[in-house]
């Protein structure tokens, strides 16, 4: 039994990495070989004329866009966990009218399509003046109403006999969320951190809009530029994509651990 159960995860581990590895391949052909058909695996001649290019060229600047990308990820990932944590420990622990309609409200969100919000954030970010900036992809998405189920998930785990200890040793209601309840729940907020600098560093559609000028552009809306102006280049394409995945795959690395633990404890109550 145990033989088919690793024979059928091996096949479907493959499936899901054998693009990822076409993809770093492809990156180290020649701009003829990585054209080919039918393709191959394995580069005839490995090269990293690709890289060269990419990285290089002036109409193309990869590595101003990589910094924009981990700038505005990282910032806005911060400001997610902090916004999230605060709204879910209110909804989880304190007590008040309306709770429970503000909570529905919060998930309600959810269901509301991203794009339907394109135009009226356009909007807001031109009347402040953030258009053509990094502000721009940060802040309209800082407030996640998924970050702060998530986290309030996870506090209705946590057992309250400590937050009371807590409060009979003195602590009011913030000293008690910042040194008892934050730290134990480092899985739950580096799980949110992973999964909000994803959502940031992953999307292509916000920044086409509010994003103007090419050294300001994010890694994802630059490289459509890249694919637009190469549409043959698969050495190039395969390139770009190699350095937008790198930080998202040496991030879950590290963090797998805490995504799991943060995970499994987010649903034991309701």
């Amino acid at each position: 039994m145990k033989t088919v159960r690793y024979t059928v995860l091996s096949v479907l581990a493959l499936l899901f990495v054998s693009p990822l590895l076409f993809m770093i391949s492809t990156s180290f052909k020649s701009r003829t070989e990585s054209a080919r058909t039918p393709p191959t695996w394995i580069p005839e001649q490995f090269t990293v004329g690709a890289y060269e290019t990419v990285l290089n060229a002036a109409d193309t600047p990869v590595l101003r866009w990589f910094l924009n990308s981990m700038v505005a990820a990282t910032a806005n990932s911060a400001i997610v966990v902090v916004t999230s944590a605060l709204a879910a420990y209110a909804l989880a622990r304190m007590e008040f009218r309306g709770q429970k309609v503000v909570f529905g409200l919060i998930i309600a969100t959810l269901f509301v399509p991203p794009v339907i919000l394109v135009i009226p954030n356009y909007e807001i970010v031109g009347r402040l003046y953030w258009l053509d900036t990094l502000t721009a992809v940060i802040i309209p998405t800082a407030a996640n109403a998924f970050g702060v189920f998530f986290l309030r998930q996870f506090f209705i785990s946590l057992p309250k006999e400590l937050e009371e200890s807590a409060s009979l040793d003195g602590a009011n209601i913030f000293q008690t969320f910042w040194r008892i309840v934050l730290p134990l729940s480092r899985p739950a907020l580096a799980t949110l951190a992973l999964l909000a600098f994803l959502t940031n560093w992953n999307d292509f559609l916000w920044p086409v809009y509010v994003l103007f000028d090419p050294e300001m552009q994010t890694l994802q809306a630059g490289l459509s530029t890249l694919q637009s102006a190469n549409s043959v280049r698969y050495d190039l394409l395969m390139a770009g994509a190699v350095v937008a995945s790198v930080p998202v795959l040496l991030l879950y690395v590290f963090a797998q651990r805490f995504v799991i633990e943060g995970v499994s404890r987010s649903g034991i109550k309701g």
